[in-house]
């Protein structure tokens, strides 16, 4: 498979309960508008790219209250960590349920809960890599320049950090190799 066919995640569906608390809590609180969506509300699309027709998908048919979610976590890169504050900042206001910042070292994370209880993550790269899982508190109340001092100090003193670019010419070459396979 050559690098340009590569698969790249495009969208989510989530099973759901009550089609509209859903659409409202997406397109109030997140900023997605609907894209498109059956008459009878089964199914309905949203995006927040116009190249994207759609990046979530709510399907009218969860059952019950006490399933677990559908999913482990649906996650959007946001771009940068003043927009992942951005988020955090709305997401307290919307007063979602389990919100989690947090750093992995190569991202800087707010993870929180839909109304119907999946894990969303909204999340930006940081410049390095530190090898994963890591994850650890980080208050999004904190300026840019705080937070990012922050992380990379911590992130410096783990056994493998490295600047991101220098991992991504490791994995390409690992990505390469296994194309020519």
């Amino acid at each position: 498979m050559s690098q340009e066919q590569a698969p790249r995640l495009s969208h989510v569906g989530l099973y759901v309960r009550d089609v509209p608390k859903m659409i409202d809590f997406y397109t109030n609180v997140l900023g997605f508008v609907v894209s498109d969506g059956a008459e009878d509300g089964r199914i309905t699309f949203l995006s927040r790219n116009p190249s994207d027709h759609h990046q979530v998908v709510l399907v009218r048919g969860r059952q019950t209250e006490d399933e677990l979610p559908m999913v482990q976590q649906v996650s959007f890169n946001v771009g940068t960590l003043a927009n992942v504050q951005k988020v955090y900042r709305k997401v307290k206001a919307a007063e979602c349920k389990v919100i989690d910042p947090r750093c992995h070292g190569n991202a800087w994370s707010v993870y929180f809960s839909d109304p119907e209880g999946n894990r969303i993550e909204m999340f930006c790269d940081t410049p390095w890599y530190v090898p994963q899982p890591l994850g650890f508190e980080i208050d999004l109340d904190k300026s840019e320049v705080q937070l990012y001092r922050e992380t990379e100090a911590i992130c410096r003193a783990k056994p493998g950090f490295k600047p991101i670019e220098e991992w991504r010419a490791e994995i390409s070459k690992k990505i390469a190799a296994t194309l020519d396979a």
